[in-house]
């Protein structure tokens, strides 16, 4: 007899600070390592199985992200009930904010979605103690007006390939990028906070490794005066390959803003 298998979307937020990165490794705390340590716990004799989304990277936060579960026999009894349930035994920076039942033909990588990545970030004096786990802190100065002309550069289809790293044969480098900007920071506030703070935010339907810490990275190089717009530009020309960006900002100012699923 064939089992009968039920499938759910779960949406999660998280804070990376502690976490090293979505996927389940040995000794380390993940989000999927302790989301399904809590599942074990919550249906110890259950037959599931989980597989994520996006797999963030170490300190790396996620307003939005999602993962499928695979349920097999028996379908929840009552979602909304599991879902209070799961929250109960989840870690504290780690919350489910919906669930969704949805077909066998639904699959969570394949399925056309828009990630919104944010990445919060502040310069000059030295922040709070307590805005590390969300801001990255760069205390030197920095020419915001020029860093915003040169966020505009990355918009449109380009080939990606001086801003990534551990690359494969099958990596696919010209990537669509809908929007690249930086703003003043007023989307996410604390007492703690610098008077002032910005965000980078960058939309499009995937991205490679490191890719979005190293498309910040050439953007503070240009607020510094090390790189020119000009720079920019060429290093968008996969001919270039002497543009290799290598500045990797820090992880913690880094969040999965918004995970866009499309018509679902």
């Amino acid at each position: 007899m064939q089992r009968k298998r039920y499938f759910y979307l779960i949406k999660i937020q998280y804070l990376g600070y502690r976490l090293h990165g979505w996927q389940k490794q040995p000794d380390v705390k993940t989000v999927e390592g302790l989301i399904t340590k809590t599942f074990r716990w919550v249906m110890p004799d259950a037959k599931i199985k989980i597989l994520g989304t996006s797999r963030t990277d170490a300190m790396v936060s996620a307003q939005e992200s999602a993962f499928e579960l695979f349920k097999d026999h028996e379908p929840l009894e009552d979602p909304e009930e599991f879902l209070k349930t799961f929250n109960l035994n989840l870690p504290q920076d780690i919350r489910a904010t919906s669930i969704q039942e949805v077909d066998a033909a639904f699959n969570i990588i394949q399925h056309p979605k828009v990630k919104e990545y944010a990445y919060l970030f502040s310069y000059g004096e030295k922040n709070h103690p307590f805005c590390a786990p969300m801001m990255a802190n760069f205390m030197f100065d920095l020419d915001i007006e020029k860093m915003k002309e040169a966020a505009k550069l990355f918009e449109g289809s380009h080939n990606f390939i001086n801003y990534c790293v551990r690359v494969s044969d099958k990596s696919k480098f010209e990537r669509e990028i809908a929007k690249s900007e930086i703003i003043e920071n007023t989307e996410i506030t604390a007492s703690f906070f610098p008077e002032k703070s910005y965000v980078f935010h960058v939309h499009g339907e995937g991205f490679l490794r490191h890719q979005v810490r190293l498309m910040m990275g050439a953007l503070i190089q240009v607020g510094k005066g090390e790189l020119s717009l000009k720079d920019i530009e060429k290093s968008l020309n996969p001919e270039n390959r002497e543009y290799q960006m290598d500045y990797i900002v820090p992880a913690s100012g880094l969040i999965l803003n918004k995970l866009g699923l499309q018509d679902l």
